[in-house]
C-alpha cells in the first residue's frame, strides 16, 4: 500500500502521461491506491444508515486529502486548470438499499444560492442545498472521481461506464443507451481502495446488487472556478 501522499504524487505523473488517452477515452484508474489506514478514516464517515445516496459534508480528512500539499486537487490541475472538489456523495448500496438506474449523464451541479441566468436550468433544492443544470460548456470539462471502499463487481451492483461517450456532449435521457451501446462498456470491478477518475459527460449506468454485501462508494466532483457571478459552486 502507498502513502496517500505519494499516491497522488504518481498520480499526478500519471495523468500528465496519460492526458491524451484520457481525453479520448474519458476515465483512468489508480489500483491500490489508498492505504487501509486511509480507508478506515474514510470508513466512519459515511454511516448513512438506509439512505441509498447523499451528500457529505467536506470534512477534515476530506480537506486534508484535497486541499493540503500532496493533494489530489493540485493534481488535477494537470488536466483541469484551478480545479476544486465541488460535491461529495456517498453512496451505499446494499440488499436493503437496493437499485439500477439506466444509462444517463450527471448534468447537476450544487450552488450557494439561486440566481435566474441564462443556461442556468431545471432548479431543485435537495437538502437544503440549491442545484441546477448548467450549460454543456460547464460540464464538459469537469471530473468525478470513485473511491472505492468495498470491492466491487456486476454482482454486487457495480457502476458501468461507456468510455468515450463524454465526446457525444448533451444526452437526452431517450438517447443514452442508444448512444451508450456506440462504445464499448467497463464494468468498475474494483477492489477496496481503488479509484477511478471520469470526464463528467460520460453515459454510465448503476446495476443492481445480486449480493448481501455492501458496494460503498464516495464519489468527489471536480470542476474549475467558472461560474458566472453571482453563481458560486456549494
Amino acid at each position: 500500500m502507498k502513502s496517500l501522499n505519494l499516491f497522488f504524487e504518481e498520480l499526478g505523473v500519471k495523468l500528465i502521461e496519460l492526458k491524451g488517452e484520457f481525453d479520448n477515452l474519458g476515465y483512468v484508474w489508480f489500483r491500490d491506491a489508498f492505504s487501509e489506514s486511509d480507508l478506515n478514516r474514510l470508513d466512519h464517515m459515511n454511516d448513512l444508515g438506509a439512505k441509498a445516496g447523499a451528500r457529505i459534508k467536506m470534512q477534515t480528512f476530506l480537506k486534508e486529502a484535497f486541499f493540503s500539499g500532496g493533494s489530489i486537487a493540485p493534481l488535477l490541475d494537470k488536466i483541469l486548470p484551478n480545479t476544486k472538489p465541488v460535491r461529495v456523495v456517498h453512496f451505499n448500496k446494499s440488499k436493503e438499499t437496493n437499485w439500477t438506474v439506466p444509462w444517463h449523464q450527471d448534468r447537476v451541479i450544487a450552488v450557494k444560492e439561486k440566481h435566474d441566468f441564462g443556461g442556468y436550468k431545471n432548479w431543485t433544492k435537495k437538502a437544503g442545498i440549491w442545484h441546477c443544470e448548467p450549460p454543456i460548456s460547464v460540464l464538459a470539462p469537469m471530473l468525478f472521481v470513485r473511491i472505492h471502499l468495498d470491492d466491487t463487481d456486476e454482482q454486487n451492483g457495480a457502476m458501468e461506464f461507456a468510455a468515450g461517450s463524454h465526446k457525444e456532449g448533451f444526452v437526452s435521457s431517450e438517447e443514452a443507451k442508444d448512444t451508450a451501446e456506440k462504445y464499448n462498456s467497463h464494468i468498475c470491478n474494483a477492489k477496496r481502495g481503488d479509484v477511478l477518475v471520469l470526464k463528467m459527460l460520460t453515459l454510465h449506468r448503476s446495476l443492481v446488487s445480486q449480493s448481501t454485501s455492501l458496494r460503498r462508494t464516495l464519489r468527489v466532483d471536480f470542476a474549475s472556478d467558472c461560474l458566472p457571478k453571482p453563481l458560486s459552486f456549494f
